[in-house]
């Protein structure tokens, strides 16, 4: 089976952003990738709330979203939609950071809500409260394809390997993890989680990123780390997108996924403990 996983700098502005993600997932189709991947907030990035809810829409109402759906219908392609930060009904008004599974005839067969939310203190001058914007899910998720079994997970999810080993031990085989990694974090952490994460659950991790410098109207704008990742159920990196903004394609030999799980079947050997 063969992934496209697009890279993308998107800005804070929707509408300016679709043309690029389509046409990178019309090259990646083109290319033979029957499990087109994006990043998360596909739709934009910014850093004010006003803004976000000025430019977000409810689901059911999302240009990107319906247009990304039309393409993989086109394109007769398994879709995911790494996130779309989407306007919610919750009384404190905060967004949903959401991905979407699509399937070949661009319908919606699956949809989570990232858990973890990215509240941290990267530097002095690099300070995230994800959850001051968006309310985070409750629910893991995972879903059925004709070539595995998918568990969804976004970005700060990463870090959180409880989540990893319950959708593994569940059956997925492939794991995905969109993201927007922070360009600091990134450098030193990203390739060795998703190696990790791969390692613990013998399934294949998929990873497509943002990239770069993203721009935003009023505001300083942000950077993130890029390098797009396929790992292997060993732990080997199959697939590097760097830092340039694109397609990053690997094949995928599934039958890696029950090797592994036989040659260390760790899933299988939970045991109670008590403490600290």
């Amino acid at each position: 089976m063969r992934a496209g996983l697009l890279q993308l700098t998107v800005s804070d502005d929707p509408a300016a952003n679709l043309p690029q993600t389509v046409a990178y997932l019309r090259q990646a189709a083109k290319a033979g990738a029957g499990f087109i991947l994006t990043p998360e907030l596909t739709n934009g990035l910014s850093s004010s709330r006003d803004h976000q809810r000025a430019v977000f829409r409810h689901e059911g109402e999302d240009p990107t979203l319906a247009t990304l759906r039309d393409e993989a219908k086109a394109a007769g392609v398994w879709l995911l939609i790494g996130s779309l930060g989407l306007l919610t009904t919750d009384d404190d008004g905060r967004f949903a950071n959401r991905s979407f599974l699509i399937d070949p005839a661009g319908a919606i067969t699956a949809r989570y809500d990232k858990i973890h939310m990215f509240d941290v203190n990267v530097s002095e001058t690099e300070v995230y409260r994800e959850s001051a914007g968006y309310r985070p899910g409750d629910r893991a998720v995972m879903a059925g394809m004709p070539f595995a079994k998918l568990g969804m997970t976004i970005c700060y999810d990463l870090r959180f390997p409880q989540l990893y080993r319950r959708l593994a031990q569940a059956g997925a085989g492939i794991i995905t993890v969109p993201a927007a990694f922070n360009h600091i974090t990134g450098a030193a952490h990203w390739e060795t989680l998703l190696r990790a994460r791969a390692i613990e659950t013998g399934a294949f991790i998929l990873a497509p990123a943002q990239t770069g410098f993203h721009p935003e109207q009023g505001g300083t704008g942000r950077r993130t780390h890029g390098h797009s990742l396929a790992v292997s159920p060993w732990g080997a990196v199959l697939a590097d997108g760097g830092t340039d903004p694109g397609v990053t394609l690997v094949d995928l030999d599934l039958t890696q996924v029950s090797s592994a799980r036989f040659r260390v079947p760790s899933l299988t050997h939970d045991r109670d403990y008590t403490g600290p």
